[in-house]
């Protein structure tokens, strides 16, 4: 990966304008798209005026500890051909919000705030690549194949071309190994926008991302349309906080090829008085496999310790099924779900039209798909390579649920296709907890939320490390170079809570800190919740730098650092 490759010179901000700020930091309006390789520090304080394009061949860089801060529309895209560099850390992660929510913090302390109800209160973050999408058909751009091509090509949803000519909102192409990228610890709050009748502004949007780029852990909190949707591409996740959501919380679409791990959804609203779709809960897991169903790639993903809590009353799906998408869920844990918690929808028939669905042109029937191995690929409009294209999952069926818990899904649908589909079946490991076996160590919700018919019980305070069944799982994921063999059920375990430190969530007060409180000890740097050789060897590995290393937070690792991991020997619990 390329999270070690930072760079570190600080370039001008091409059409930026300074203008006074706080007394923590400088406010920027940056009005003009960045055709340079640009630094963003975490001295200054970055407004987006409108929509921003980082240009092909151009790298943003953004400090840990940077806030953008934008006002109504601001937005940044990285086209395709241009990287961004946003490693954040657990002291001091990268936020992108609104002024509005920066106007909450205490003191201007971005580890404090206030939740609110709203969204829209700027654009969002877009990043495209070159990866292999599934785009054919109506609605598509006419050059474009059914088969997989690295001419094929798509507009960004939520993007607007300056004219005829204008390729920075497009994404994909015929490199699955592309590397956009990298993005760790970033919480991306209060955003949104909406275009026109089905087009809006997710929270992040991924079009056409490779496996090179580097997503881990990453927030959204609160936004208009869906939070994380992904057309396309190889890119992978891990450490994804998505919660309150005003569509679907996590959408895959156009052949995503990727691999997910400890993904939290927490269902509830964006905007009072709207609908489902738009600022009230949709889906929690929404995929589509390509457009048309019969071309390629089609989605085929596999993932592994999620978290999905639900909206008893009125929520929606757990996961909808469209257009041939395959996936695998494992050691995972869906709670509260308000239907059902596996739908077959077939078809995409709201996005442009035509849309195909399941068995079209000799392709696999919806009950087919989950009987079928995962490593049977289709040979309708196929890869000349089908293993490397396919490669996120490695074993089990296309289609499959395992070693997970449900628990609380009261709706009199809420199992009818998982039934169907053998969901249950025994040797899927799959266990229905009991009521008051609750997988998660606890949750409160808030007083009902009321548009028409649709009743929110939003959450307003969530322990989710592992409980009860939850606590042990009989397989864990593969061992590669992306999944961690975690040997529990859901996002966290059972003593452990990631969301500590860097996210909205634990700032506005809705993240219950496990015993002790959410900070590891001072000196405990590899995190593995002892203090020990591991730690020096961080120290040393970094020795006069600045980062997690800097113990004391003077500005470099030297032996003043070494002495508070001594001081702290053995005594980390």
């Amino acid at each position: 990966m390329n999270s070690q490759s930072i760079r570190h010179l600080l370039i001008p901000i091409v059409g930026a304008t300074l203008i006074s700020g706080s007394a923590h930091a400088v406010e920027v309006l940056v009005t003009a798209d960045i055709a340079t390789s640009t630094t963003w520090v975490k001295t200054n304080r970055y407004n987006l005026q409108g929509q921003i394009y980082v240009s092909p061949g151009a790298t943003l860089t953004i400090q840990p500890g940077t806030i953008i801060a934008s006002d109504v529309g601001g937005s940044l895209a990285i086209t395709r051909d241009a990287r961004l560099i946003c490693n954040g850390t657990k002291e001091e992660p990268v936020i992108f919000t609104s002024k509005q929510d920066v106007a909450t913090w205490t003191g201007g302390n971005p580890k404090t705030g206030t939740w609110r109800a709203v969204a829209n209160e700027w654009g969002n973050l877009t990043i495209m690549g070159r990866g292999y999408i599934g785009k054919y058909g109506q609605g598509a751009i006419s050059t474009n194949t059914a088969a997989p091509s690295a001419g094929n090509y798509a507009n960004m949803e939520g993007l607007v071309a300056g004219g005829v000519g204008d390729t920075r909102t497009y994404y994909g192409g015929g490199n699955d190994l592309d590397d956009s990228g990298d993005l760790t610890f970033v919480s991306l709050r209060y955003g949104g926008k909406v275009v026109g009748l089905g087009n809006e502004l997710n929270g992040l949007s991924l079009g056409g991302c490779g496996r090179e780029t580097l997503i881990n852990h990453i927030e959204i909190m609160n936004n208009v349309d869906d939070g994380i949707e992904i057309w396309g591409g190889t890119v992978n996740l891990k450490h994804f906080s998505i919660w309150n959501i005003g569509d679907d919380s996590f959408d895959v679409d156009q052949g995503w090829r990727g691999q997910a791990q400890f993904g939290l959804i927490v269902q509830g609203y964006s905007i009072p008085g709207s609908v489902s779709g738009s600022g009230f809960c949709d889906s929690m897991v929404e995929m589509d496999g390509a457009e048309k169903s019969d071309a390629q790639p089609v989605t085929t993903a596999a993932m592994y310790n999620l978290t999905l809590i639900g909206q008893p009353l009125s929520g929606k799906a757990a996961t909808k099924w469209r257009d041939n998408a395959r996936a695998q869920f494992n050691n995972c844990i869906f709670m509260d779900v308000g239907k059902e918690v596996v739908k077959n929808d077939n078809t995409d028939a709201e996005a442009n039209g035509g849309q195909t669905g399941y068995a079209h042109n000799g392709t696999l029937t919806f009950a087919n798909t989950w009987t079928t191995d995962f490593n049977v690929y289709s040979t309708v409009n196929p890869f000349s390579n089908p293993a490397q294209a396919y490669a996120a999952q490695s074993s089990g069926k296309l289609i499959q649920y395992t070693d997970s818990v449900f628990f609380n899904n009261t709706n009199a649908a809420a199992y009818t296709e998982a039934n169907a589909r053998g969901v249950f079946a025994t040797s899927n490991n799959n266990v229905q907890a009991a009521s008051g076996q609750s997988p998660i160590a606890s949750i409160t919700r808030g007083a009902n939320v009321i548009s028409g018919t649709v009743v929110v019980q939003p959450v307003i305070l969530l322990d989710p490390r592992a409980s009860n069944a939850a606590v042990t799982s009989v397989s864990t994921a593969p061992q590669n170079d992306f999944f961690t063999q975690a040997n529990y059920r859901g996002a966290f375990g059972p003593n452990e809570n990631w969301l500590c430190g860097w996210t909205a969530a634990d700032a506005f007060g809705m993240n219950i800190a496990p015993p002790g409180g959410c900070t590891t000890c001072p000196a405990d740097l590899d995190g593995n919740a002892s203090v020990g050789a591991g730690d020096l060897a961080v120290v040393l590995s970094n020795w006069g730098g600045t980062g997690t290393s800097d113990i004391n937070q003077d500005g470099t690792t030297d032996a003043l650092d070494l002495a508070v991991i001594l001081s702290g020997w053995g005594s980390c619990p």
